[in-house]
């Protein structure tokens, strides 16, 4: 991708040299913690894991999000991380398929809780949203991209409503995404959990 930081391609690289970073910035920003990655990967030492934590929260200025496929993993190591209301934890649910990460998700003593349920790929029904904060639904995006049915996201969206959680539609996708948009029956939904503070946005891997 051009730059050092990506030298090795999707490999699991550690970037040490990056954790730092935000204790530098004043203002108060969003950061995607692992945008293209997975903090939780087993290839990620759990010592870097709690540093990545400790500069978290050393810098509460910031919202971080934290991504995650290996909710097994996040459980396990959880008793020990340093959590606090900045710091959001969130799982990927791309179709029924993945419900079981949500349980192991809510187990675990993140203050903020949100689902990632893109690329959405299938319908998603009777999801268990109890204890769950924040859920973001979006289509797939770019060449050869998978169709997502409006009805697959309407009723998401309902369900979010019923449970009493924030909903954010992120995008249609498909092939030419920025023609698709991201309205859902006539307006967009960017609902956003109480806690959100407002800020810069920023995405960044450390």
């Amino acid at each position: 991708m051009g730059q050092g930081n990506y030298r090795n391609g999707f490999e699991v690289t550690l970037q040490p040299q990056m954790l730092s970073l935000p204790l530098t910035w004043r203002r108060g920003r969003k950061v995607f913690v692992n945008s293209m990655s997975d903090l939780f990967h087993e290839a990620v030492p759990v010592e870097y894991i709690h540093r990545v934590f400790t500069v978290m929260n050393q810098a509460p200025q910031h919202t971080y999000q934290i991504l995650t496929k290996r909710p097994q993993r996040l459980l396990a190591l959880d008793p020990g991380l340093l959590w606090a209301d900045h710091i959001w934890m969130g799982v990927s649910v791309e179709s029924a398929a993945y419900q079981d990460r949500i349980n192991l998700l809510r187990r675990t003593r993140a203050r903020v809780k949100f689902l990632s349920v893109e690329p959405l790929i299938g319908r998603i029904t009777g999801m268990n949203l109890g204890g769950i904060d924040w859920v973001i639904v979006g289509g797939e995006s770019g060449p050869g991209a998978r169709p997502m049915q409006e009805g697959w996201v309407t009723e998401i969206r309902d369900q979010c409503l019923d449970a009493g959680v924030k909903f954010f539609f992120k995008q249609w996708g498909g092939v030419r995404k920025h023609q698709t948009g991201r309205l859902l029956g006539g307006r967009t939904w960017d609902e956003m959990p109480h806690h959100a503070p407002e800020q810069e946005e920023l995405y960044a891997a450390p």
